[in-house]
């Protein structure tokens, strides 16, 4: 019977897979600690702009649930973003999208 360097193949990618993978790179020598050299933020301050954004389509003042917001720092969030269209968007975001077909391509 000839050899299939295809079968062979094939068992060195089994047993390779099935090691145990070593020691993966970390990033560093101390993972656990931040480094003294990286940036640190104190205080966000968010300007007018960003505020209209995040109380688009809230009702005016903003509810007492929501006073979260003053504390949000400059990390992502996805309150102050676009979110789904036709009846989830209850923040009226996407009131003039296009309808029907095209509707989501924007």
């Amino acid at each position: 019977m000839a050899p299939r360097p295809l079968s062979g193949m094939l068992h060195v990618l089994v047993l390779a897979a099935a090691m145990p993978v070593m020691a993966a790179p970390v990033a560093g020598l101390a993972p656990q600690e931040r480094p003294a050299a990286a940036p640190r933020l104190f205080a966000t301050e968010h300007d007018v702009a960003w505020w209209r954004q995040a109380a688009r389509g809230l009702p005016r003042p903003l509810p007492p649930s929501l006073t979260w917001l003053r504390d949000q720092g400059a990390w992502y969030t996805p309150f102050n973003l676009p979110g789904m269209t036709g009846p989830y968007d209850v923040r009226r975001w996407h009131r003039d999208a296009p309808r029907g077909k095209d509707a989501g391509l924007r």
